[in-house]
Formats: structure tokens, C-alpha cells, sequence
């Protein structure tokens, strides 16, 4: 049996190099495992080398100590591997592939799955629908920021690269369809951008810069970008959008300088839950500020793209109520204004083959709209705690040295 490492979380701010099982084809009892998944048995499972595997904002919220995580929990939900090992239940997935794995976890037999809301399974994670790898009460699947994963119901979740050459070429691209390209583009089109489209995205992290490269992929007429963070804003005029510096206070009249109109057509959340007010506010936490504010500049009749994470658990909430993950919103605004909204994780599987072929056939440069800056496993505490600092990056980590000679 191979050995294998792991990047675990042990408390806020901290997060560790270890030593931890090789995978089986039975989920085995561990720090977040929920007891009515321990022992469940995998045949229809895959054993993947991991080949990428990314650090995410989300995982970031967890390092920060704003969730419920458990000490010795193995991070990760963003896998790219090369099969390695098949269980016997699957049929056509085979030894060899390289694959992207969608982050959220789905049986394809529950209905949910059936209708392509593969981000709310109903057969993966007992506590509730939906379920993801290395993630708080998401069913306890061990996390992908290892050297090996394994990725249950494989001919169903794994999407096969055709060429591996070409894969491994564009690997900075493809790896980004396990979560950030696929929840950026799920945002834009959840807020209906379509060509000609103006469309206010909050956030430049590397989310909220994958729905940017998304909106431009679907024809936006003008993409602005907001954030506090000079350098994340910078990254976002790279590629060709409009930036607003929220920390000068409410985005309207930024946008009313670059559109003439103080409101667009589509507003997408990237921030989450960890929102900063604006303006004199920016130096505090306020998690409704973008949501809010999302609200009074969308056009009436317009839609809300929501991929920014909200939770129903956080120790570090400004108050009783966001710490259960209620806020204050002005929904009679949104209410008046005939205002739809989306929220929920991507069901990465709508849209990652599409937008594998639009990397592969050069549509798209999405691993450069990101930044992405590959690094090994040993690097990834040193990654996560720059990443918080707020560097305008998207890490990928390179746990067996495949990506070596591609390094920055």
C-alpha cells in the first residue's frame, strides 16, 4: 500500500503537513466523518493521484476558525487526478485517465441528481442535502489536498479529459472546473448575463474573477468588479474589466461613472459571509452589506447570482444572529424591485464539460484571469496563510510533482 499526505486544518490560523491513510474503498471513521457514513462501502469508487488540487476561499473561511470545523480535519474539495485504482463496480472510468472532480459529491440516483442539482444529493451526507470533499458537516469525505483522493460513484462524478497530452498542458486551466470556473459561471448565469449584459460583480477573489472571465464568455457588454483589496482589483482590470474601490463607499456612483446609469442589469455575490461595509464601514464586518447592496443597484426585474458562501454556523459572527446565519436584509427592496435570487453551491456537473471544451478550444483563459500559481504540498501552509493576507492569487498545489517543470 502507498503512503500518502495531507494538508489538515488543527486550529484557526493554522493548518499542517501529515502523514494520513492511503485511501480504501470504504469510508473509514475520522475527524468530521458523520457516524451513519462510517464504514460505507465504496466498489463504485476511484482511487485518483492527485495531479492538482487548489486552495479555496472556502477553505479559508475554515482556517480562519469561522466554522464548526473539526482539528485534524484533511482540507480540499478542488481534485484533479490521474486514475489510479478502480473499485469493482466501475464500469468506464478506467486506469490512466486524467479527470476533474466536481467538488460536490452526488449518488446520480436520487432525484435531485436526475434534475442536474448534483449540489444537493440526497444520498451522500446524512445531516442534510449535499455533500463535498474535506468540508465541514458535509458527510466527513476526506479531502483532496493530499497526494492521493478517492472520489465515490466515479463513472458518474469524473469527467474524463479526451486527450491527456493536451490535458496536462492546459492542467492550470482544467483545474479550475472542479469548483471556481464552473461556481463563477453558475453565478453569472444564475444572474442572467447574457451579450450585451452590464453586469456589478462583488468580490475579486479568485471566485468572483472566474464569474468575470465567465460574464465576458457569455457576451457581457461591461463587467465591473468590486472589492476593497487594490491588488485583487488590479488582477480584474488584467483582463479587461471595470473596477469599483468600495472602501470610497457604496459601488452606485462608481458605476454611474463608468455606465451613466447608477445600476446594471445583473448582480453576482462573491464575497460571502465574512462581508466588510462600505465606505467609512470597510475596516468592519457587516455580512449583509453585499447582499444588500446588490439589491438597491440590480435593475428592477434583474437577478442575484449568489455563489458567495453563507453558513448556518459561525463561532466568529459580528452577533447571535449571524453566528446561526441570519442577517438583516433588505428584502423589501428586493421584494419591490421584483428581484430573483439563486444561492446555493454550483451544480458543477451543468456545466463543466462545456466549459472544458471552451478551455480546450482556447475560448477561455481562465487559469490567467485567476492567477494561478502552482506550488507543492510542503508550501501550502505558508499559501494559505498569504492567501488570507489577501494576495491576489489562485494557489494550486502540485502534490507529486507532476507540474515541476511548469513551475513560476
Amino acid at each position: 500500500m502507498s503512503s500518502n499526505r495531507g494538508i489538515a486544518y488543527m486550529e484557526p490560523g493554522v493548518v499542517e503537513v501529515q502523514d494520513i491513510d492511503y485511501p480504501t474503498f470504504e469510508l473509514q471513521d475520522g475527524p468530521g466523518v458523520n457516524p451513519a457514513n462510517v464504514g460505507r462501502k465504496l466498489p463504485h469508487a476511484a482511487i485518483l493521484k492527485v495531479v492538482t488540487t487548489n486552495i479555496c476561499g472556502s477553505d479559508q473561511h475554515m482556517v480562519r476558525g469561522r466554522t464548526t470545523a473539526p482539528p485534524n480535519l484533511i482540507l480540499g474539495h478542488e481534485i484533479t487526478g490521474e486514475v489510479v485504482e478502480t473499485g469493482p463496480d466501475v464500469e468506464f472510468i478506467k486506469i490512466g485517465d486524467i479527470v476533474s472532480v466536481p467538488f460536490n459529491i452526488s449518488c446520480g440516483r436520487c432525484r435531485n441528481c436526475k434534475e442536474r442539482k448534483t449540489g444537493i444529493c440526497l444520498n451522500v451526507n446524512p445531516d442534510r442535502p449535499g455533500s463535498a470533499y474535506g468540508y465541514v458537516d458535509m458527510g466527513g469525505w476526506v479531502g483532496g489536498q493530499a497526494e492521493y483522493a478517492l472520489v465515490p460513484y466515479a463513472d458518474w462524478n469524473l469527467l474524463r479529459f479526451p486527450d491527456k497530452d493536451q490535458a496536462m498542458e492546459k492542467i492550470l486551466d482544467l483545474t479550475m472546473l472542479s469548483d471556481i470556473f464552473p461556481t463563477g459561471y453558475h453565478g453569472a448565469v444564475s444572474a442572467g448575463v447574457g451579450v450585451g449584459s452590464t453586469v456589478y460583480i462583488a468580490g475579486a477573489g479568485p471566485v468572483g474573477l472566474a464569474a468575470a472571465a465567465s460574464a465576458q464568455l457569455l457576451g457581457a457588454a461591461a463587467v465591473i468588479v468590486g472589492d476593497l483589496n487594490q491588488d485583487r482589483l488590479a488582477q480584474a482590470r488584467s483582463f479587461g474589466c471595470e473596477t469599483v474601490d468600495v472602501s470610497l463607499g457604496d459601488p452606485r456612483d462608481q458605476i454611474e461613472q463608468i455606465l451613466g446609469v447608477p445600476e446594471v442589469d445583473c448582480g453576482v455575490d462573491a464575497v460571502g459571509f465574512e462581508a466588510r461595509g462600505h465606505g467609512a464601514g470597510s475596516g468592519t464586518e457587516a455580512p449583509a452589506t453585499v447582499l444588500n447592496s446588490l439589491m438597491g443597484i440590480t435593475a428592477a426585474g434583474g437577478a442575484l447570482g449568489i455563489p458567495g458562501l453563507y453558513v448556518t454556523g459561525d463561532p466568529g459572527g459580528v452577533d447571535e444572529a449571524a453566528q446561526k446565519g441570519s442577517l438583516s436584509l433588505d428584502l423589501g427592496t428586493g421584494w419591490a424591485k421584483s428581484l430573483s435570487f439563486t444561492t446555493g453551491q454550483c451544480p458543477v456537473m451543468k456545466y463543466n464539460r462545456e466549459l472544458m471544451m471552451a478551455i480546450l478550444h482556447d475560448r477561455v483563459q481562465i487559469a490567467k484571469a485567476v492567477n494561478a500559481t502552482p506550488i507543492s504540498l510542503d508550501e501550502a501552509p505558508e499559501a494559505y496563510r498569504e492567501f488570507d493576507s489577501g494576495v491576489a492569487r489562485k494557489y494550486v498545489i502540485d502534490p507529486n510533482g507532476m507540474l515541476s517543470s511548469d513551475r513560476k
